[in-house]
């Protein structure tokens, strides 16, 4: 970083202040003032709302995480903060009103216990399984279908798939649904929930299974009934969803709902055909967190469509995702990927980074303490839940005697980077399309505590909750192990009247 010279003003104090950056990034006093000028350490963010995604259910029971040792959480793989559990209904209740949640519970607590989050998708539907959707809701009377893979309806097919309208399917869903929201709605420990009860592999399309051209208010009864049941926690669509006859209604219906938007396997075919629904996500990620999965790598590898692996990058910044899949065997796709993985690192969903904080250096107790840092947000997509910066005041025992918060300063409203990408059948590379970081200074004066004693304390910068908590990990050294990062010192002396007594 250069070393710049700009003047800013606090306006109740009715001086300049001359602000000389430090390419060190230590702090440095110009004359009543202490500035840092911050950099991006290049750390890795395992932050809210966004991150790696590692399909332990694929639809397949086997697929990806069978071969993981019970102790094994995929430690080692960077950003990774979901796992998403995507399983037919069949094995969560076998018998009508006897449910196996086993099935999810003992995968997700290995992970829940490392601080990550679990996904669902609940199948109806599936290609190698005759009944995704349990025998006993065919046997009560609902109707459906028997087919074969990708050639639709055949009496003699070997899996069967409900008729998506059937009432009795539907009411028997219902009930489903009702006890899967009592143990999910609203539970901190998930990050999102797929739509997932229509079409093939709870994908939205009949495309690989009966080939029935459904209306989109098929759909919509389907995302009423999740709505039904699903108040708190995120619901997802998926982009399929439009294969449906007039299917751009249903996304509309979505979107207008408050749902997200997930766009299941990009790059199964070669580009320009790598994918379609860059432009359908402009309508979600502005207020929610998009949802990116590719296609199971080594196929897709092996048939060309994954090239060098930029195409998935291109996509990450086209359709600004929050989430993206790790759809294979984990450690496979990340020694083959890891120069890809830390590059999408750099710009998946939001990544917070001051460059810098100024505070008056010597405050005297009862007056109030100036301050102001500025913030950058370096990935393609908002910080959606928000968050307040904070200064913290520490003693040398590592005891907190001050926490000052900027409430009216909300990393939600920090502007993401322009992004000029086209679809996938352009050339080069696509981190050449996305424009600068968009600063944003915020300044405060803050009232200390009156039980603060004079003394020199350290100074920690940190973005979380209104009432001072850290949440988000920032990309900056000196963190104390509860996401505040030291970034100087202050003195505090002692109130005027206290000087005349002595």
């Amino acid at each position: 970083m250069r070393s710049t010279v700009s003047f800013a003003t606090f306006g109740i104090l009715g001086f300049a202040l001359l602000i000389v950056s430090s390419p060190s990034g230590l702090p440095e006093e110009t004359g009543d003032w202490c500035v840092t000028k911050l950099q991006d350490n290049g750390a890795v963010l395992n932050n809210p709302d966004m991150g790696w995604v590692f399909h332990y259910y694929d639809n397949v029971p086997a697929n990806y995480g069978s071969r993981l040792e019970p102790s094994d959480t995929l430690d080692d793989f960077p950003g990774l903060t979901v796992v998403y559990l995507r399983i037919p209904w069949s094995y969560l209740e076998p018998a009508e009103g006897y449910f196996c949640w086993s099935v999810l519970d003992t995968p997700a607590q290995r992970w829940i216990a490392k601080g990550k989050k679990i996904a669902l998708r609940i199948s109806c539907s599936e290609s190698w399984m005759r009944y995704a959707t349990p025998e006993w809701v065919h046997r009560a009377g609902a109707k459906g279908y028997n087919f074969r893979v990708r050639e639709g309806v055949a009496e003699d097919g070997p899996f069967w798939e409900p008729d998506f309208n059937d009432p009795i399917f539907l009411e028997k869903l219902d009930h489903f649904l009702a006890v899967l929201a009592q143990r999910y709605d609203g539970n901190p420990e998930v990050a999102f929930i797929d739509v997932g009860s229509f079409g093939v592999w709870g994908e939205g399309h009949t495309f690989s299974s009966t080939r029935i051209k459904y209306p989109a208010d098929t759909v919509i009864r389907h995302i009423e009934l999740y709505r039904k049941h699903f108040r708190k926690t995120l619901l997802v669509a998926n982009d399929d969803f439009v294969m449906t006859e007039s299917g751009e209604k249903a996304i509309e219906f979505a979107a207008k709902a408050g749902l997200t938007l997930r766009d299941d396997s990009i790059l199964v075919q070669k580009r320009p055909k790598s994918y379609f629904h860059a432009e359908m996500a402009q309508a979600f990620w502005p207020r929610l967190p998009v949802i990116l999965e590719s296609e199971h790598y080594g196929p897709s590898r092996d048939r060309g469509a994954w090239e060098d692996g930029s195409l998935y990058l291109r996509a990450l910044l086209e359709y600004r995702a929050s989430y993206v899949s790790i759809h294979w065997w984990p450690r496979e796709f990340l020694q083959e990927n890891r120069a890809l993985v830390d590059r999408m690192n750099r710009y998946l969903g939001y990544r917070i980074v001051p460059t810098e904080i100024r505070w008056l250096k010597t405050v005297q107790i009862g007056r109030t303490l100036p301050w102001s840092v500025t913030l950058e947000n370096h990935g393609v997509a908002p910080c959606y839940r928000g968050g307040f910066p904070a200064l913290t005041l520490k003693d040398d025992r590592n005891g907190i005697v001050a926490v000052l918060v900027n409430t009216r300063a909300n990393v939600r409203d920090l502007k993401v980077r322009d992004v000029a990408l086209k679809g996938p059948q352009e050339a080069g590379d696509p981190e050449a399309a996305v424009g600068p970081p968009k600063p944003t200074t915020w300044q405060v004066e803050s009232c200390l505590p009156f039980q603060i004693r004079p003394g020199r304390y350290r100074v920690f910068l940190s973005v979380g909750t209104i009432t001072g908590t850290p949440v988000l990990a920032l990309p900056l050294d000196g963190d104390d192990g509860q996401h505040r990062y030291l970034v100087g010192e202050i003195e505090i002396t002692p109130p005027p009247e206290a000087s005349l007594k002595q």
